[in-house]
């Protein structure tokens, strides 16, 4: 298999462990593709715990990942409909190695001012101009401890060969039952765009909606009771043909699949087979906090202090993971389909700093809700316990003008 191939199928297998955590009542969009190379670029200048995590994220060898993640970008950046773009900010006393920016894209690097607010403004900025204003916001805001952010934007269009007809739809059964909802329907004479493939969970309909950039969509629908997961992760096994489906050629008469019903019908004149198609225009958008799944992406071991920081092949300075998260958004329409991600993670120091001279500064302060316990000191026991929300109030004539020492 070449550079490419392992590269799909790490994301795809990427795509699929995502999908298990997808929430069944609520719409949600993701996008493994705009994550992967960022976590290839980090395990490339990991080390220790945090690089074997990494490495197991990323499906690849961290000494190839790097090269892996630049080999993707450009060749995401060549397809018709699709722009990708790597970015990066330092701070200014970080230096970066040489041997770890070789394979970052040329013209990535930007400089962190320490200002919050202007960074912010900068990193939306560039998030709105890779995006064409699809996500107007970096998903994660630096503030004065970032030492580094490393962002990937993705966006992609297509437009329909065949147009949707827009029409209403009143559905009979199920969670949409009685509500009048906006539809999309097309009929084609290409009954292999539907079929039907069987996974342990139940079966699962897919319909194929080819676009003019080379770009597909493929709806998903599974039987009730199938999470997003089970349903998603069957899409990725026919994609990688590690699950069967049965094309709609070969489909048996009656109730064929979810969603999918075969019948014979008389016509005054020869017709040939005909593919109906009806389902309903769609528009989400989703911000996922990358670190609130860190075994998912690999990312337990580089959010803890370090006194050496978990990416030396990265810079001269200890680092570790802050915060990581991506926004996405993809709308569904008649004419075509649009979607978006940038993610994002940025870095601060790691460990303790070295410091010369040593001092004690002791400071506590109790200018907030505070908790007691009353502790038997012999055995430890605690006695009494307690909240604190509502304190005295200062009455200036019951207490001297000479505070207690």
């Amino acid at each position: 298999m070449g550079t490419s191939g392992v590269i799909v199928r790490a994301v795809n297998a990427l795509t699929a462990r995502w999908a298990q955590t997808a929430p069944t009542g609520s719409g949600t969009v993701f996008s493994a593709a705009g994550v992967w190379p960022l976590l290839a670029f980090l395990a490339a200048g990991a080390d220790g715990g945090a690089r074997q995590e990494l490495t197991e994220a990323v499906g690849l060898p961290a000494g190839q990942a790097a090269g892996a993640a630049r080999h993707m970008l450009a060749s995401l950046d060549a397809m018709r409909g699709v722009d990708a773009a790597v970015g990066m900010w330092t701070g200014r006393t970080l230096e970066l190695r040489e041997e770890w920016l070789a394979d970052i894209p040329l013209g990535a690097l930007g400089v962190l001012t320490g200002d919050p607010e202007a960074d912010a403004s900068a990193l939306d900025a560039w998030a709105s101009k890779r995006t064409g204003g699809q996500i107007d916001r970096m998903p994660l805001r630096p503030d004065g401890n970032t030492e580094f952010v490393l962002a990937s934007a993705l966006a992609l269009r297509t437009e329909w060969f065949r147009p949707f007809t827009e029409g209403l739809l009143w559905p009979e059964s199920g969670p949409w039952e009685g509500r009048g909802l906006a539809a999309l329907h097309r009929t084609t004479s290409l009954l292999d765009r539907v079929g039907v493939a069987w996974t342990p969970a139940g079966t699962v309909t897919e319909l194929k909606v080819l676009g003019d950039t080379g770009i597909d969509v493929h709806l998903l629908l599974g039987e009730d009771g199938m999470s997003p997961g089970q349903v998603l992760g069957a899409g990725v096994d026919i994609l990688a043909r590690t699950r069967a489906v049965l094309p709609g050629t070969r489909l048996p008469y009656g109730d064929a699949g979810p969603g999918l019903s075969v019948r014979r019908v008389r016509h005054p004149r020869p017709t040939p087979p005909t593919l109906n198609v009806t389902t309903v225009p769609f528009s989400v958008s989703a911000r996922h906090d990358l670190l609130d799944q860190s075994p998912l992406f690999g990312l337990t071991t580089a959010t803890t202090d370090k006194e050496e920081g978990h990416f030396p092949g990265i810079g001269s300075r200890p680092l570790k993971i802050q915060n990581g998260a991506q926004a996405a958004t993809a709308t569904f329409g008649a004419l075509g389909f649009r979607a978006a991600t940038v993610a994002a993670f940025a870095m601060t120091a790691s460990g303790v700093p070295e410091e010369r001279y040593l001092t004690t500064e002791v400071d506590a302060t109790f200018d907030r809700p505070f908790g007691f316990l009353a502790v038997h000191r012999t055995s430890r026991l605690v006695l009494a316990a307690g909240w604190v929300t509502d304190p005295e109030p200062y009455r200036e004539d019951e207490f001297s003008s000479t505070p207690w020492a």
